[in-house]
């Protein structure tokens, strides 16, 4: 029999984060979003709080929890601002994980101590211009000049598309997959390679002009004879494909939770209109209507925490999380989305001016059906692993 409740350290963690963003978080983000502004004192109190550090042990600086509790934080920052939530998703996931999972020892005492403590933060390079869902036919090249030599370098020519965290004045890291060669079946040999910030020949372009996640940083970037030390390579080589699909499947489950935030916060900005509002002479909570949007927004929200829990449950405890990775977000993109399209008809007119969080929650939850692998590939994914043809 699952226990439905949180043991204690879990569910003191989540407290905690709950009054960081209805204190903190709420009262702010809005003159952030608007601005299209970075929150940098967000994203320092969040590093003081140790949430950078949450799933990393205490030798490289982090806070010796695991993914649950990072899930755990991302699902209580999204209930008020997804900007915040991506922030600290991208940093753990996307950012310190590639260096911990895969980096050498000097390598992870280098980078992650201030990664966890959220002083820097780090970016995963992996689409291209030419290529988001079909992450194969990455164009990005890398070749080691000088081989055996104590001056070996990796050139890296190519182009990197909407990259979270890459552009921030605290950004120290960019991990970029490249092809460094064919492998023996005359395909591509994809390897990861960590290029720190400030890099001859890596371009920061400007930034984006998105629909959502207004308040955080999105870049595309440009690499141009840049050169890196033999050293810099992430991970053995000839195995950044496997290693950046591994990232994904762990960083699945977080964008799973921060829908599942969203979700949840539709539900919560409902609730208190709908007890302040008032149509024909009745608040609009006593309408059989409104009630019913609300009762099935709640179920999606329920639903979908269920299946991210499950999936994480499953990572954390070194079990096959795969299909379970998909499902969750499959399900909590879907709850998001549709959470946020109704929550915004609770709220009529005023669902449409961007003072209202639900405006932000509407044009945030669009993303959390493309990014980090899109809809139809996790059911691409879930189909695969029931056996399906390819």
């Amino acid at each position: 029999m699952l226990d439905p409740e949180l043991p204690a350290e879990y569910e003191e963690l989540r407290k905690t984060v709950e009054e960081f963003a209805h204190t903190e978080v709420a009262p702010v983000i809005g003159d952030y979003y608007e601005r299209h502004a970075f929150p940098y004192p967000l994203v320092a109190a969040m590093g003081r709080m140790g949430l950078f550090g949450l799933p990393f042990p205490e030798e490289f600086g982090g806070m010796g929890g695991d993914y649950f509790a990072l899930c755990l934080a991302l699902e209580e920052l999204a209930r008020v601002d997804s900007s915040v939530a991506i922030t600290l998703e991208a940093g753990v996931s996307l950012g310190a994980m590639p260096v911990y999972r895969f980096g050498t020892q000097a390598q992870k005492e280098r980078w992650l101590p201030q990664l966890c403590a959220g002083e820097r933060l780090g970016a995963f390079g992996l689409t291209e211009p030419g290529g988001g869902s079909d992450a194969g036919a990455t164009k990005t090249r890398a070749r080691l000049e000088a081989e055996g030599t104590a001056d070996a370098q990796w050139v890296i020519d190519g182009a990197k598309s909407f990259i979270t965290n890459s552009g921030t004045d605290i950004t120290s890291l960019v991990t970029v997959t490249a092809v460094t060669g064919p492998d023996q079946d005359g395909r591509k040999e994809i390897s990861s390679i960590i290029v720190p910030s400030g890099t001859p020949g890596f371009t920061v372009e400007t930034g984006y002009s998105k629909v959502g996640w207004c308040a955080s940083d999105t870049h595309g970037l440009a690499f141009d004879d840049c050169r890196v030390p033999e050293e810099n390579l992430l991970g053995e080589r000839g195995r950044g494909y496997p290693q950046f699909l591994r990232i994904l499947d762990e960083g699945r489950i977080a964008i799973a939770a921060l829908a599942t935030g969203l979700a949840q916060g539709c539900v919560d900005e409902s609730l208190r209109y709908a007890r302040e509002r008032t149509a024909f002479g009745h608040r609009i909570e006593d309408y059989q209507a409104i009630q019913f949007k609300i009762a099935d927004m709640e179920a999606r929200a329920h639903t979908a925490r269920l299946a991210y829990r499950h999936a994480a449950a499953l990572l954390v405890t070194g079990k096959p999380f795969k299909k379970q990775a998909a499902i969750a977000k499959l399900v909590a993109g879907d709850a998001a989305m549709v959470n946020a399209r109704e929550a915004t008809q609770i709220f009529g007119g005023y669902g449409f001016m961007n003072e209202f969080p639900v405006a932000r929650f509407y044009r945030d939850a669009k993303i959390l059906e493309i990014g980090e692998g899109t809809s139809e590939v996790q059911r691409l994914l879930i189909a695969r692993d029931l056996g399906l043809p390819a």
